[in-house]
């Protein structure tokens, strides 16, 4: 498959999905949950939530260029602000020229914490229970054998004393490994199965017994090369390390600058069904391992002077459970990635994030970033105005060209038109 898709812009939604059938061998049947007459149903949604009333749609889009570790992808991303989408298929575009992306993973690894309070020796506690590491390591794979046939399991035991306002706690952990799946429901249900027995190791109580969504033992890292030329010349490569610096060095400026790689991230984590809210949590706390929350990603120049970016998150996703499986849309964008692994998923959407970031900061360090999302941001302001049809067009125009996307003009513009 060639991920390279040139006028893809310019075609009609029909056409982009048909194409999208037929570049990466998908039966178009299996497509058809992305239209939104045929996805995702009040009586499917019931089955996933709690008193289910209707079903909120967002908008997928379609992101061409991307090469990861040599493979051509075509990326569904789940958004509602313009630009994104636009913005990670133009970074996506510019790495090709170098490679594409090249992407690492530690495996998918899963902490599950087991809280034990009222330990009166809370480090002889802690010793008790890694003295027992082989009898709790076999039973944690006792309670999911299904798990263990896959090839995954509990890989390791820890255990540390944790000095809080209410006093010293035992925290236990439990290393897994959860093969294709987000691991939230095999952790949790292997941390209850042990707290009794932890507890009684440590002297203590067991209280809390769940996940952490800080999922430092999953990690991804993706790294590619933007050619000088391709980005506007040396000044501007410089001008974009001048900015990451100041992302690395200032929490008010890495905030902004994390967020723009999870306008990338979290588009395709929840274009696949998975969680957003545990992805942003895991790479949010990522970022504020050394003690203070810096960027997620470093930009350098290479010996030939061309920027080489690179990007290390968590990414705790899965394949199995969860709406990845349970939802129409969400089964529909799996397959256009192609991937058949959870790993592989996460090293697409942490390419994703770095290409997002690029872009972001590309535009920052040069025209600035209001220019090419207003001029897509237009068309969501023309609609908001009560344009419709081909209004929606030439309304757009008029207000790019006008150099003001407010609603205000828009109805003005809208009210011109019409007359």
């Amino acid at each position: 498959m060639d991920s390279r898709w040139s006028g893809l812009k310019d075609i009609a939604p029909q056409e982009r999905l048909r194409g999208t059938a037929e570049r990466t061998g998908i039966d178009p049947d299996a497509l058809r949950a992305l239209d939104p007459r045929e996805g995702l149903s009040t009586a499917d949604a019931d089955v996933l939530v709690e008193n289910v009333i209707g079903v909120m749609g967002v908008p997928v889009g379609l992101a061409p260029n991307f090469i990861v570790d040599g493979e051509a992808v075509l990326v569904p991303m789940a958004t509602e602000e313009p630009s994104v989408v636009a913005a990670a298929a133009n970074a996506a575009r510019l790495a090709r020229e170098c490679g594409g992306f090249s992407t690492s993973s530690t495996g998918p690894v899963m902490i599950a914490q087991v809280q034990i309070i009222g330990a009166a020796d809370p480090h002889a506690a802690a010793a008790r229970v890694l003295e027992a590491c082989a009898e709790l390591r076999e039973a944690a794979d006792a309670v999911d054998p299904m798990l263990v046939s896959l090839g995954g399991g509990c890989r390791d035991i820890e255990a540390r004393v944790v000095h809080t306002r209410r006093g010293p706690q035992v925290v236990v952990h439990l290393i897994v490994d959860v093969r294709d799946a987000m691991g939230a429901n095999a952790v949790n249900s292997i941390a209850e199965s042990l707290s009794d027995r932890i507890a009684q190791l440590a002297g203590g109580r067991a209280l809390m017994r769940i996940l952490s969504n800080y999922a430092d033992r999953r990690i991804v890292r993706a790294r590619a090369v933007f050619s000088a030329a391709q980005l506007g010349g040396a000044a501007v490569v410089e001008n974009i390390l001048d900015a990451a610096a100041l992302a690395e060095a200032d929490p008010y400026r890495a905030a902004t600058h994390n967020k723009g790689i999870m306008n990338g991230i979290s588009a395709v984590v929840l274009a696949t069904g998975n969680d957003t809210r545990a992805v942003e949590a895991g790479c949010h706390a990522y970022a504020a391992r050394s003690g203070s929350y810096s960027a997620l990603s470093r930009f350098e120049a290479n010996a030939a002077g061309d920027l080489e970016a690179s990007i290390e998150v968590p990414m705790p996703v899965g394949l199995v459970g969860g709406a990845t499986r349970s939802n129409p849309v969400a089964r529909a964008d799996v397959a256009i990635i192609g991937t058949d692994s959870a790993d592989r998923l996460a090293r697409v959407i942490t390419a994703v994030g770095l290409a997002q970031n690029v872009a972001a900061v590309r535009a920052l360090a040069t025209e600035g970033i209001q220019r090419g999302h207003m001029t897509l941001h237009a068309r969501t302001v023309a609609v908001s105005a009560g344009a419709q049809g081909e209004e929606i067009t030439e309304v757009a125009r008029r207000l790019v060209a006008s150099g003001t996307v407010r609603a205000d003009r828009a109805e003005q513009v809208l009210a011109e038109l019409r007359r």
